[in-house]
């Protein structure tokens, strides 16, 4: 490649975030970019399709719970004669998809009238909450919210530090106190100092844990109690980060932090890591808890609100 083609390349526009999900989702032998036309060599859809499709879906991680309720649907749609070609076959397994997941498509709304609104982010270490963090604060910012971050994640220097990088990048202020500090003590020093120069929204890290680890579980118990005490509704926002590619570890993870802390949201990353993305559908069939974002990459813009229609559409093309 001579210069002159290297820097037309570098040069070119970047895909909007639905192409860069969709080019993401599709790589590779996708589970659902498989030619259903394959399943129905026939006039109708019999049980060996069904079976096939079955192992599909479950190998895609969409879980036993919405496997079952797919399948069932397209069964008694078949059945009645009304899946005879691989195009009906196409809109009734959309439709039954769409159906699981569209009601947890609910994007995050931060009123007005609560300042600072109170976002605590929970996860396993590795599944990108510090990078979401970043993220999330450029976007915010960009819908006009002045943003702070806390350092919560006290265990992990690399974390604090990793912060504070976000922050610089994005002109945005990070509380931060020295490594092994009481991270409830943290994110409340950072509540106040969000309370006295009237920030918008308040990020507060928190360090990752398993979901089996009791006693960290009870940290984050804490940290909820101690931010109640600036405001008896908060956090506002319990925010799960999950790893797509972990598969249904992420739906364990889901359970488990919802029934330690209470989640109210959910941002799945890493889908550019798996041309899968069935834990969505897991998630969503189990836990119907808001779906926030989606992140298809390590760019600040590669973080996007989860859209259910645009989703399974990037999934099917």
């Amino acid at each position: 490649m001579t210069f002159e083609q290297f820097m037309t390349e570098i040069n070119q526009p970047r895909p909007g975030f639905i192409g860069r999900m969709r080019a993401q989702l599709n790589k590779g032998d996708n589970w659902l970019t498989y030619d259903l036309a394959n399943l129905m060599p026939g006039a109708g859809l019999d049980d060996d399709a069904l079976e096939e499709l079955e192992d599909r879906l479950l190998m895609a991680d969409v879980g036993v719970e919405a496997t079952t309720e797919v399948i069932d649907h397209l069964r008694a749609e078949a059945n009645a004669g009304r899946i005879k070609s691989p195009e009906q076959l196409h809109k009734q397994l959309v439709g039954a998809l769409s159906r699981i997941v569209a009601p947890c498509a609910v994007p995050l709304d931060i009123p007005d009238f609560i300042r600072p609104y109170i976002l605590l982010v929970v996860g396993v270490n590795g599944a990108g909450k510090t990078t979401t963090i970043g993220k999330l604060a450029k976007r915010l910012q960009g819908e006009g919210k002045s943003v702070m971050l806390a350092a919560g994640d006290t265990f992990r220097a690399a974390a604090v530090n990793q912060l504070k990088t976000w922050g610089e990048r994005n002109n945005v202020p990070v509380v931060a106190q020295g490594q092994d500090s009481d991270s409830a003590s943290v994110i409340f020093d950072a509540v106040q100092a969000a309370k006295a120069r009237d920030i918008d929204v308040i990020i507060a890290d928190t360090a990752g844990r398993l979901h089996t680890q009791g006693h960290l579980m009870d940290e984050l118990r804490k940290i909820k109690r101690v931010v109640q005490k600036h405001d008896a509704y908060a956090p506002h926002e319990v925010m799960l980060v999950v790893d797509a590619t972990t598969g249904q570890n992420a739906l364990s993870q889901a359970v488990q932090f919802h029934e330690a802390i209470g989640l109210t949201g959910i941002t799945v990353t890493k889908l550019d890591g798996t041309a899968r993305g069935g834990i969505v559908f897991a998630i969503a069939k189990r836990l119907g808890l808001p779906i926030r974002y989606i992140g298809v990459g390590e760019q600040a813009d590669d973080l996007g609100i989860f859209d259910a229609e645009q989703f399974i559409r990037a999934l099917f093309e």
